[in-house]
């Protein structure tokens, strides 16, 4: 598993791990059942507090993409194929929302947005 976090971006470390870990199941590389580090390994795997993989596995939980168990490791719950309920499309809709919004208001047109979705599905199972 390669993580790489940029202390420079303005992007939150947490939020560049969870990220990351949520590109890894999009991808397959983490597959559903599979398990994540400890949050204090991860943590000195890459040189970060222990609070930040902390909040970070919080957030992919809450997503409902891993499940956290005391004293165990995170398990992977999230990437197999399944119906999803509308309020879970809705919680997509409204995450992609503003960021469309915000590349329609820098100029990007309809066809450009098309095939930059394209573009990215494509890096995806």
């Amino acid at each position: 598993m390669q993580i790489r976090l940029d202390p420079s971006s303005e992007l939150q470390l947490y939020k560049q791990l969870a990220n990351q870990l949520i590109e890894m199941i999009a991808t397959g590389e983490l597959k559903n059942g599979d398990t994540l580090p400890s949050v204090r390994a991860m943590a000195t795997d890459l040189g970060v507090n222990v609070s930040t993989v902390s909040k970070s596995y919080h957030e992919l939980e809450d997503k409902g993409l891993i499940e956290l168990k005391p004293k165990a490791k995170a398990v992977i719950i999230g990437g197999q194929k399944r119906e999803l309920e509308e309020i879970e499309v809705e919680k997509v809709e409204n995450a992609l929302k503003p960021i469309m919004a915000e590349a329609f208001a820098r100029g990007l047109e309809k066809e450009q947005m098309t095939n930059l979705f394209q573009r990215i599905l494509k890096q995806w199972k």
